[in-house]
């Protein structure tokens, strides 16, 4: 019931991430930047846990930190 309550108040969200608000949070109290990579392994609703896809969304942080390491490494911050 929460999770449709919650589909109905926010449609265009595909997930939600309460841990990278709260670091989003204090990273912005304090002026430092900060970047949250995540995967998805399972939907919101009944814990089905043998529908979770753990080992596939590891997979594809392992594939997209490859990708994002190099773009971090040239990244020349603006000055403000």
């Amino acid at each position: 019931a929460r999770a449709a309550l919650l589909r109905e108040r926010h449609p265009g969200a595909l997930a939600e991430a309460m841990e990278g608000f709260g670091v989003a949070e204090a990273a912005a109290a304090h002026g430092v930047p900060v970047l949250e990579l995540r995967a998805v392994s399972n939907p919101v609703g009944p814990r089905d846990r043998a529908a979770w896809r753990i080992g596939e969304a590891l997979a594809a942080l392992t594939d997209a930190v490859g990708k994002l390491a190099p773009v971090l490494e040239s990244w020349k911050p603006h000055e403000r």
